[in-house]
C-alpha cells in the first residue's frame, strides 16, 4: 500500500496487511507520519513536557473495565 505523509508529502510503500494499513484504510480521519517527522514531533514533544508548560488534557468521559 502505498501512503504519503501529510506534513512533508514523502511517499513511502507499506505492508497492505500491515495494522497501519488496515488502520488507514478502514478509518480515514486518521493520517500517516513519515520516521523521521513522527520522530522529529516525538522529539520536541519531549521538550515541552521537560518544560513544565505542557498541559495534556484527559478524556472527559469514563472507560468502563470488564473486570
Amino acid at each position: 500500500m502505498r501512503v504519503k505523509c501529510f506534513l512533508c508529502d514523502k511517499i513511502e510503500s507499506i505492508e497492505d496487511f500491515s495494522p497501519l494499513a488496515k488502520k488507514l484504510r478502514n478509518r480515514p480521519i486518521h493520517t500517516y507520519l513519515c520516521d523521521e517527522c513522527n520522530m522529529r514531533i516525538e522529539s520536541k514533544t519531549k521538550k515541552r513536557i521537560a518544560t513544565g508548560n505542557f498541559k495534556q488534557y484527559k478524556s472527559s468521559r469514563k472507560i468502563e473495565k470488564d473486570f
